[in-house]
C-alpha cells in the first residue's frame, strides 16, 4: 500500500516514513505544499498524510485540490491545532481523519489501519483490473483473461505499478523509487531487465507488448490492444 506524506519537519518526516516502512507500507515524501500536491494530483496513492501548515501550499489546499479533480484518497491532516473549528475546517474541506501532534505512533498505525480499510472499499475490493488482467492484492496472484500467471515478487510489483498507471508514461527513474525503493541499491540495468523479465510472461504470441517502450523516457502500460501498443 502507497502513501503520500507530506511534512515540512524533515527529522519527523524521516522517522514516520521509517515506522510506516517497518509496517510494510511504501512511502513517498514531500517537505512542501507544492511537491506534495502535484504529487498527489499525478501520482496514485493509497492514502494521502498532510501537515496542515506547509511551506508554499497548507495542506487543507492540497487537501481541496484532492478533491476537486475527483480524487476519493482518504486523506489524514496533522496539526499542532487543535479547536474544535480547526476540526471542522479539516473535515468540511474532505479529510477523513485528524490527528494532533504530538501523537503516539500506535495511535498513528490504527488510523492508518482503518483508512486503509476504507481503501478497500473505495476500490471494490483487494484486486486490480485493467485489460484482460487481474491481480489480487491478498493472494498475490494474477491472471490473464481467467488463467493465472506465475510471476517473481518483483514482477508483481511492476505490473502492479503499470496497472495503477495505464496508458501513463512511467519514467525508469519513477519504477525504480517505486518498484525497488529509493535507497535501494540495484544494477544500472534492472529496469530494462524486469521489464523483459515481465513482458515474456505477460504477453500474448504473435501480438504486440503490453509494454511499450516510450524512447529516451521510459515505459508505458496498454491494457487494451485498441488503444495501439507498441513492442
Amino acid at each position: 500500500m502507497r502513501i503520500l506524506l507530506v511534512e515540512d519537519e524533515v527529522r519527523l518526516a524521516s522517522a514516520l516514513k521509517q515506522l510506516l516502512k517497518e509496517h510494510q507500507y511504501a512511502v513517498d515524501i514531500a517537505h512542501d505544499g507544492e511537491t506534495g500536491c502535484d504529487l498527489a494530483l499525478t501520482d496514485s496513492y493509497d492514502i494521502a498524510i498532510l501537515d496542515i501548515m506547509l511551506p508554499k501550499m497548507n495542506g487543507l489546499d492540497i487537501l481541496r485540490a484532492m478533491r476537486k479533480a475527483g480524487l476519493q484518497t482518504p486523506v489524514l491532516l496533522l496539526t499542532a491545532k487543535d479547536t474544535v473549528e480547526d476540526r471542522v475546517t479539516g473535515l468540511d474541506a474532505g479529510a477523513d481523519d485528524y490527528l494532533v501532534k504530538p501523537f503516539d505512533n500506535k495511535e498513528l498505525l490504527a488510523r492508518v489501519r482503518a483508512l486503509s480499510r476504507r481503501t478497500g472499499q473505495l476500490a471494490g475490493g483487494d484486486a486490480i483490473e485493467a485489460g484482460p488482467f487481474r491481480l489480487d492484492l491478498n493472494t498475490r496472484t494474477v491472471t490473464r483473461n481467467g488463467e493465472a500467471l506465475a510471476l517473481t515478487a518483483k514482477e508483481f510489483q511492476l505490473l502492479e505499478l503499470f496497472m495503477r498507471n495505464p496508458n501513463k508514461v512511467l519514467s525508469k527513474e519513477v519504477i525504480l523509487d517505486r518498484v525497488w525503493g529509493p535507497d535501494a541499491d540495484v544494477i544500472g540495468n534492472a529496469v530494462e531487465n524486469y521489464v523483459h523479465f515481465l513482458r515474456k510472461k505477460i504477453d500474448e504470441p504473435d501480438l504486440p507488448s503490453y509494454i511499450a517502450t516510450v524512447r529516451g523516457v521510459g515505459y508505458m502500460f496498454h491494457p487494451d490492444p485498441a488503444t495501439g501498443r507498441k513492442a
